[in-house]
């Protein structure tokens, strides 16, 4: 077991290795340092000493890969590349293109995510499997259809009309929560409600129609017809036997999710205010602020690396044969 994940790290880390390379690649063949200084000083008609004082600030000045002008090691530290992309790997963030620290800023937006997140996963998951398993237990009836009719439209629909929709509905209209805003202590509640709901009807149809399909499959195999032989109830049988036994699907779907625990929605937490790492990485988009944005896609590969490791992992606590083949 300690080979097998060993192994699946060692994968992982060549992957997050070339997707830091492809990403420094990409930023910096479509954006020159000066490009950087101007878009963010502003305007085109920038002076070029104020160019190379913007550069000089923030560590723009010195070549992307390789330093000639230094002695020894630093001919290869004394770069854009490591300063910038490889100290990454050491959660070296450095500061932002506006000058503030970006690891300070990820350690205060992670909770907001958290709070937005872990609900809407925790729950989802809940809904989602008792809402299939309701589907295939009243199969070939009125109720099927109609529960396979609305699962076909909240999936047919896109989540920014959910979140229009609701702010109308339930702050607009009913009064009941905030349109938008952020607090902490037993008031965030009342700012994440909304969301969270919301967030559990836009999952709720796709992976409800997904589960379903799984949950018949597995309800026409021979040890499905066994347990009904020994005289046990439907219910019994969909809970405890179909749904152990389509453990697998379920984690695909579940445990390569966690990266989002972390990173945050990007529209939701926009749309609400909540000031998590999905509306931090936005803004710097909207800022063109490049730290922040290549720290993010690091941050954002590295957990969907690890998500995808924790995935394997469980498969092989699910069904040990996995790893034994």
């Amino acid at each position: 077991m300690i080979n097998y994940i060993l192994r699946r790290l060692g994968y992982g880390f060549l992957v997050l290795v070339g997707v830091n390379l492809l990403t420094f690649v990409l930023f910096f063949a479509v954006n020159t340092p000066d490009d950087m200084a101007r878009m963010n000083i502003g305007g085109k008609r920038v002076s070029q000493d104020a160019i190379e004082k913007w550069k000089v600030e923030r560590g723009y000045n010195k070549p992307l890969l390789w330093n000639d002008a230094q002695p020894g090691l630093e001919k290869a530290t004394k770069t854009i590349f490591f300063e910038r992309s490889a100290q990454l790997f050491a959660l070296e963030f450095g500061a932002s293109d506006s000058g503030r620290d970006i690891a300070y800023e990820l350690k205060k937006r992670m909770g907001p995510s958290l709070a937005l997140a872990l609900p809407t996963f925790l729950l989802g998951i809940f809904v989602v499997v008792v809402f299939a398993l309701m589907m295939v237990f009243f199969r070939n009836t009125y109720l099927e259809f109609w529960s396979f009719t609305l699962a076909v439209f909240l999936m047919s629909v896109s989540a920014l009309f959910y979140i229009l929709l609701g702010q109308f509905l339930f702050s607009k209209l009913l009064r009941l929560v905030p349109i938008s805003g952020f607090s902490n202590g037993l008031d965030m509640v009342v700012f994440l409600a909304l969301p969270v709901l919301i967030g559990l009807v836009d999952r709720l149809g796709g992976q409800a129609l997904f589960y379903r399909t799984m949950f018949l499959e597995e309800i026409g195999k021979d040890y499905v017809r066994t347990a009904r032989s020994k005289g046990l109830s439907e219910p019994v049988v969909l809970f405890r036997h179909v749904l152990r036994n389509a453990l697998l699907p379920i984690l695909t779907s579940t445990v390569a999710v966690l990266p989002l625990l972390f990173m945050g929605a990007l529209i939701m937490e926009s749309f609400f205010g909540i000031p998590g790492l999905g509306s931090y990485t936005l803004d710097a988009i909207a800022a063109q602020d490049f730290a922040v944005v290549r720290s993010m896609v690091f941050v954002g590969s590295a957990l969907y690396i690890l998500g995808l490791i924790l995935t394997d992992i469980s498969y092989t606590i699910a069904d040990p044969r996995i790893r034994l083949g």
